[in-house]
This record gives structure tokens, C-alpha cells and sequence, in this order.
């Protein structure tokens, strides 16, 4: 698919990061636009960003939806449908995402479940739902993002990450199953899965609002506790600091993991958007994701070692893991 102009396009997570930023290149290149986000004031600025941003005659819609609801999915659908007055689609990018679900041994089960079911029943629901659409048209796209965390199940030593690896390694696991599904039953729709690293976007501090957490600056002294012990696990010495001190580590660290990433949100859905124009299948997403991409193929086995991380740092990348 090397031009976007008077495509249809749906984007998943639209509100903010990565899919924001894809809205606003799709609608530059002339695509017709609907996303969808639980949150309509986000949308409500991506939409406003993206229009500033074009030229003639392009359709940009909001649609909230929780997407792993399936019934707010279909909806979302039918109402995409109906905003575009067209029976069929020609691009999906299921990139809404949250973390969060950390540990399956001790853990919270709800909120285990809770992120599992945004990160990868929202991308089943979306690819259930647009697919006849996706096969309806002359040339279609599903994009599909998984993450680094979907093939390295880790953020390094100490630190569980169970739900959202899971899930991640279920979307590359689907999207590569549906090239040669695609190839059988509509060979004229493609498949491609995103695997970003360390991206610019809001998932830290968004995952909060979405798993019902309050600001990290109002935790509660039972919380504070666990994060200054987690805190003093990795080696930081904050025995006797404050616990306003801690709180406003935690709120500064998903500040940071958004604005000190070495690749921009904006960046990524290029690099993503240039896939698809190139017919790849499969996009890494950032000079990082490839190093560590490369070091989990060369030694399997010593991907979950605790001088993994170290190697890794070493090399440049995931400093903010430190």
C-alpha cells in the first residue's frame, strides 16, 4: 500500500502516544480517520492536532470504546461504518495498550486480567470485528502492535512482568499466523506486527487511570512502603528519605519513560507507516528493539540472566530501566 490518500483507516488507543501521532500522519497523507480511546477528551486533541495538519477534504472521527469490550468494539464499528458511509475499511492499527499485571505468582488477579484483556483480547475483538471489512476492500492493511516485551518477556531482574508480556507474545504470535491466513482466504490484505522498545508516549502514567490508580502523589503509606522496598531492591538508597519523596519518584519515572525515550512518538508511527508503504511484515520499532532483538536471537537462553540487563545498558539502551 504505497499511498494512504482516500483510505480508510482505523487507529485503536488514538488518544494519545503512538496512536495520536499515527492519526495525525494517516490524516496527512490523505487517509480518512476513525480512532477510538476511553478517553474523549484525549481524542478530542488528537483530532484538533491532526486537522491543523491537512489539507482538503479528510474525515477524522472519535469513537470512545474500552476495546476489550466486545460489545463497545462492535459498536465501534458499526459507528465507523456508518461515519465513513463505506462497507469496508482498508487499514487497521490495533495499537491500544496498557501495562500493568506484573506479577501472576502474587500479583492482583483483576488487574492481571484487566491489562491482559486491553493488550491482547482488545487487538482479537478489533481483528474480529474489521476483518470482513478489511477483506471487503480492494487492499487492505492489519497492523497489529506487539511490543519488544513480546518476544524478550522481561524489563529486567526483580521486576515481574508476566500479563503484559503475555499478551504481547500472543499478538506476534497471532499476526504471524495470519500472514499465511491471509495468503490462503485474502491474499490482497496484509498483516504486520509492530514491535517498538522504549517509545516517547504516556503508557506509564495512562496505565494508572485506566487500572483505577489514584496519582502516584496521593499513594497511600501501605504503598509507599512496597514502592520504597521494590526502590531499595534495585538498589537505591532511600531508607530514610520522605515518603513525599518516593511519591514523586514514582510520578517523575513514567514523566521521564514519555519524555526522555529515544525514539518519539511521532518517529515510531513513521517507522511504522513506512512499513506498511514497504510491504514488511515485520517492524521493529527503534534502535533499541533491534539491538535487543538481535541479542535475544544470538543467546536464547541468556536472555533472563541478570547480566542481561547489564550487557544491554552497556550496549546504550534501556537506561531508564536502571
Amino acid at each position: 500500500m504505497k499511498s494512504f490518500e482516500g483510505r480508510i483507516a482505523v487507529v485503536t488507543g488514538g488518544g494519545t502516544g503512538m496512536g495520536r501521532e499515527l492519526v495525525r500522519a494517516l490524516a496527512a497523507a490523505g487517509a480518512h480517520v476513525s480512532m477510538c480511546d476511553v478517553s474523549a477528551e484525549n481524542m478530542a486533541e488528537t483530532q484538533r492536532l491532526a486537522k491543523a495538519g491537512i489539507q482538503g477534504d479528510v474525515r477524522i472521527t472519535t469513537h470512545v470504546c474500552d476495546v476489550s469490550d466486545e460489545s463497545a468494539v462492535n459498536a465501534f464499528r458499526d459507528e465507523v461504518v456508518a461515519a465513513h458511509d463505506a462497507k469496508h475499511v482498508n487499514l487497521l492499527f490495533n495499537n491500544a495498550g496498557i501495562g500493568g499485571g506484573g506479577s501472576f505468582v502474587a500479583g492482583d488477579r483483576s488487574e492481571w486480567e484487566r491489562t491482559f484483556g486491553v493488550d491482547w483480547f482488545g487487538v482479537y475483538y478489533c481483528a474480529r470485528a474489521f476483518m470482513p471489512l478489511l477483506v471487503a476492500s480492494d487492499e487492505g492493511y492489519i497492523v497489529n502492535t506487539s511490543s519488544v516485551n513480546g518476544f524478550w518477556a522481561s524489563i529486567g531482574p526483580g521486576i515481574p512482568h508476566t500479563s503484559y508480556s503475555a499478551a504481547k507474545f500472543a499478538v506476534k504470535g497471532f499476526t504471524e499466523a495470519l500472514i499465511n491466513d491471509l495468503r490462503e482466504n485474502a491474499p490482497h490484505v496484509k498483516a504486520a506486527v509492530v514491535m517498538p522498545g522504549h517509545i516517547g508516549t504516556s503508557i506509564a502514567i495512562n496505565t494508572g487511570k485506566v487500572l483505577g490508580h489514584h496519582d502516584p502523589m496521593e499513594m497511600t503509606a501501605e504503598e509507599v512502603a512496597q514502592s520504597r522496598e521494590f526502590m531499595k531492591r534495585r538498589g537505591f538508597p532511600v531508607d530514610n528519605v520522605p515518603d513525599d519523596f518516593i511519591r514523586a519518584a514514582i510520578k517523575q519515572r513514567g514523566i521521564d519513560f514519555r519524555d526522555k525515550a529515544p525514539t518519539t512518538a511521532a518517529q515510531a508511527a513513521e517507522i511504522i507507516l513506512d512499513g506498511v508503504r514497504n510491504d514488511r511484515w515485520r517492524i521493529l520499532v527503534g534502535e533499541d528493539a533491534k539491538v535487543l532483538d538481535r541479542m535475544v536471537r544470538e543467546a536464547p537462553e541468556l536472555a533472563y540472566e541478570p547480566d542481561f540487563m547489564t550487557r544491554l545498558q552497556a550496549a546504550g539502551h534501556m537506561k531508564l530501566a536502571e
